[in-house]
């Protein structure tokens, strides 16, 4: 599936769909936006965040783990001249032992979009 995103009539707001489903991105209005939506940066954080959540789910049910919830935190660090970290924290809840914890925790960090954005990334435009 291929994101297409285009302009809005407001300064800064993006539009974005996937052909299914839509959303609004935006500029802080510290930045010049109107703060009406998620800044890219936020979609790169919300991609990973809720891919993380969604393999810890995803290996607690295959492995029938007790796994109640998960959450997580993620925040880019762009402090450090061309070095990027994309620091996160994975919180699971349940009946679990440190075992069980730990296995969603490695399983969650080989997540899809983990692995894509740890991998060799090129950007390709087509004119």
């Amino acid at each position: 599936m291929m994101i297409k995103s285009s302009t809005l009539d407001v300064p800064f707001q993006t539009a974005f769909t996937n052909g299914d489903q839509a959303g609004v991105a935006d500029l802080p209005i510290a930045k010049g936006g109107a703060g009406a939506g998620f800044g890219p940066h936020e979609l790169l954080e919300a991609a990973l965040a809720t891919c993380l959540v969604m393999t810890a789910r995803m290996y607690a049910e295959k492995h029938q783990l007790p796994l109640a919830s998960a959450s997580c935190e993620v925040r880019i660090d762009r402090s450090a001249v061309e070095s990027v970290v994309l620091a996160y924290v994975l919180s699971v809840e349940g009946d679990l032992t440190t075992e069980q914890k730990q296995q969603i925790q490695e399983a969650a960090a080989r997540c899809p979009v983990a692995r894509t954005l740890t991998g060799q990334i090129n950007l390709q435009t087509t004119i």
